[in-house]
């Protein structure tokens, strides 16, 4: 034990900018719910991107997309997190292992969550498609992954908030080709989902910190 407090996972130079852009995420994810519950179709914006029921994906690209489907399927998401939360153990970062968990768990039930309440459906009536859990949770990890790099490589607030958004953007924007290219989802579920991500990981990482210092806090104040 050195004595030395644990370093935050939402990085306080993050912390403005992250919490506004989760806010809008979260602003854009009621408003595509409302836009689309209930709905069975396509929209405009879903027809004007692509088809997305057309399964349109031939070899070798359908499986480079059935391959990025799979690590959103629960066993390639258990596999994903495992190793998150082998590597954080391994840096000796429970914190960060405790987020990889927290994290995860709370992205994908809220992307469950929001899809009973919104009712949105594709290929028939028992396929909940609004948000996108496969392109939520890979953004989900994605993100906290970069904050995690962030933290350990001391980025300031233009190099971490680069690195968070370039790995969200890449990493949603591939998963959610794959799942539109299968015809899984509707382009907008796959924003929902890259929303959906944004607006709980900022939130569960400030909890943690807050959480984690409290009880730091305490244990400190029993040794004393």
């Amino acid at each position: 034990m050195t004595g030395r407090p644990a370093p935050a996972l939402l990085p306080p130079s993050l912390r403005p900018w992250l919490g506004l852009i989760g806010a809008l995420a979260a602003l854009v994810v009621v408003a595509l719910g409302v836009l689309y519950a209930g709905h069975s179709e396509s929209g405009a914006v879903d027809t004007w991107i692509i088809r997305p029921t057309a399964d349109s994906l031939r070899p070798p690209w359908r499986n480079v997309a059935l391959a990025l489907d799979f690590l959103g399927e629960p066993a390639g998401a258990a596999m994903l997190v495992v190793a998150a939360v082998a590597g954080c153990l391994l840096l000796r970062r429970p914190r960060a292992a405790v987020l990889i968990v927290a994290g995860s768990g709370l992205t994908v039930g809220t992307a469950m969550l929001l899809k009973h309440l919104v009712g949105r459906t594709i290929h028939g009536d028992g396929n909940l498609s609004y948000p996108s859990g496969h392109t939520a949770f890979v953004t989900a990890l994605a993100l906290m992954v970069a904050l995690l790099a962030t933290g350990r490589f001391g980025l300031g607030r233009t190099a971490g908030t680069s690195l968070v958004l370039a790995a969200t953007l890449v990493w949603g924007a591939a998963m959610g080709w794959a799942q539109v290219g299968l015809g899984a989802h509707y382009p907008t579920d796959v924003l929902g989902g890259w929303c959906t991500a944004l607006a709980v990981i900022p939130a569960t990482a400030w909890l943690v910190d807050w959480m984690a210092d409290r009880l730091a806090d305490a244990g400190r104040r029993e040794r004393r």
